[in-house]
This record gives structure tokens, C-alpha cells and sequence, in this order.
């Protein structure tokens, strides 16, 4: 996308927001965010429609895509443009050593591509995801979707405000509250954590007249949570820090929370590795969850 199309977005994008009360706190950095994803994202579908992906596999065994690459340098390149003393942890950077990234206090957290297997197995189930990270909490982050040309975005300066873009239009996203005589709708991983997962159901079942499961992959779970599609996300299996930051933003900014099996937030760049514990995302912050848990 050329810088000039770039401007127009953004300039259409704060013209549909401008009816929202939470429009004075969404900020010019999370506008360009949202714009250099969707460059992002357009490149990946680019990649998406050819018949090579240029499959490669990395030292952990995941699998790495010319859409990820392609992703990866059009997000840091932007992301340098844009704020050039913020440094940059992508899942695709060269690895940063913990005695440098302790002394960050604010800086961007990359996904280029969330969601590789999905995106090779062409479900569509596959996210762009960029977040601002500010003494361990993500205080921005947007997620898009390519092949929907559906984006999340969620801001936790001053006034939290999340919210969703779909066919152009803008829409302020709240996670729901729990009512302990309907149905509880969890969202769990289509490939990670599935006996964990079941036997986390089971004890939630006596409590819950019933539980209705999705399976999704990618960091749509989390949006899922903070849009009010589902009211509870266990995340039983390993994920990286750059797997979650972006919509744990959106899940807090619409009203929910992201906390380890301790109920603790979830919090950024406070130990060498880079993996999660295992976590919760709950839409419903004041339920009594420690009760059942």
C-alpha cells in the first residue's frame, strides 16, 4: 500500500469511529497499527492464492511460510517508520537476547502471521497481530483477519475501548456477563491441549445447566472472548508471548481478562523465554470464577 492510500485509510477509519465515545482515546499510534497490518495482511493473501508456500521448518519444528516473512519485514519496516525508539520483538526477528529486552519498558510484540499450520491448511483461521507493550501490559493491540477483512483492535489508554471492523463498518465490542442459567459457550484450540481441555470442561460442567464448545485456532479465541461470542477461553497448552499480547489487549479494552492458572494477569518480558503459562481469557472480569476454578 502506497503511504498517500495509507493517509486515506486512516482518514476513513477515524471518520466511522468518530461516533463513538471511546474515539477520543483511540490513538493516531494504534490508527497506523491498524493500517500496517491490513499491508501485512494483503501481502499474506498474496502468498495465500499461489500454489508454493515455500514450506520451511524451524529449529522447534513449526513451520515457517514466505507469508510470514513477507509479513514480518512489511510490519517491522512500518513499525520502525512510525515510532523509531521503540524497539521491536517479532516472532520472525533474530533472537534478542533478555539482558537487552529487560530494559525495554515500552515496545511493539509481533505476530506476523498467527496461525501458520491454518494458514497452510487454507481455513482462513489465521491473524496478523500487533501489540504495544508498556511495563508489561498490552496497552494496544489489533488482530485482522486476511481473508475475512475482519479487524479487532483494542486500547487500554485512559478510557478502554475495543472494538471491530467488518465490511467497513465500526462496531465497540464488550465481553458478556456470565448468567449461571444459560448455557456457557467456551472456545478452545483446534490442535493444542485437548485432554487438558476436556477434564477442564468436565469440572466446569456441574455448574453450567451446558456447555457449548467451538474449536478455533489462532489468536480469534481470545477476540471470540472479548466480542461476547464466548464467555471463556482455557489455554492449557504452550503458547509464545507474541501469540496473545495483541488480543489479550482487545479481551481487556472490551471488558474481559487474560490470567495464568493462579488468576494473575497475564503479564510481558518478565523472564528470559518468551512462553506463557498456561492462561485463562474470561469475558465476565467480576464473576466469581475462583469459586469453580
Amino acid at each position: 500500500m502506497k503511504a498517500t492510500g495509507r493517509l486515506l485509510e486512516l482518514a476513513v477509519w477515524c471518520s466511522m469511529c468518530s461516533q463513538f465515545e471511546c474515539d477520543p482515546v483511540m490513538s493516531d499510534l494504534l490508527h497506523s497499527m491498524m493500517a500496517i497490518s491490513r499491508e501485512a495482511g494483503a501481502a499474506i493473501l498474496d502468498i495465500y492464492g499461489e500454489d508454493d508456500f515455500g514450506i520451511e521448518l524451524k529449529d522447534d519444528d513449526s513451520p515457517l511460510t514466505r507469508a510470514d516473512l513477507a509479513a514480518h519485514q512489511i510490519i517491522v519496516s512500518g513499525l520502525e517508520k512510525l515510532a523509531p525508539d521503540i524497539p521491536i520483538l517479532s516472532e520472525e526477528s533474530e533472537s534478542i537476547d533478555y539482558d537487552t529486552r529487560r530494559q525495554w519498558n515500552r515496545y511493539f510484540l509481533v505476530d506476523p502471521l498467527d496461525g501458520t499450520k491454518e494458514f497452510i491448511n487454507r481455513n482462513g483461521e489465521f491473524t496478523v497481530n500487533i501489540a504495544l507493550i508498556d511495563d508489561g501490559v498490552p496497552v494496544l493491540g489489533v488482530v485482522f483477519v486476511p481473508v475475512k477483512d475482519v479487524l479487532y483492535a483494542g486500547n487500554q489508554l485512559d478510557d478502554p475501548c475495543a472494538f471491530l471492523i467488518v465490511d467497513g463498518r465500526t462496531t465497540v465490542i464488550n465481553s458478556r456477563a456470565i448468567d449461571k442459567n444459560q448455557a456457557l459457550a467456551l472456545v478452545a484450540s483446534r490442535r493444542h491441549g485437548g485432554e487438558a481441555t476436556s477434564s477442564f470442561i468436565a469440572n466446569l460442567t456441574p455448574h453450567f445447566p451446558d456447555i457449548e464448545t467451538t474449536n478455533m485456532g489462532s489468536s480469534l479465541k481470545l477476540c471470540l472472548v472479548a466480542s461476547g461470542e464466548a464467555d471463556i477461553y482455557p489455554r492449557l497448552a504452550p503458547t509464545s508471548e507474541w501469540d496473545t499480547a495483541s488480543a489479550q489487549a482487545v479481551v481487556e479494552a472490551a471488558g474481559g481478562v487474560v490470567l495464568d492458572l493462579s488468576l494473575k494477569p497475564l503479564r510481558y518480558n518478565t523472564k528470559a523465554d518468551i512462553l506463557n503459562p498456561h492462561f485463562l481469557v474470561l469475558g465476565d472480569a467480576g464473576f466469581e470464577w475462583s469459586a469453580i476454578l
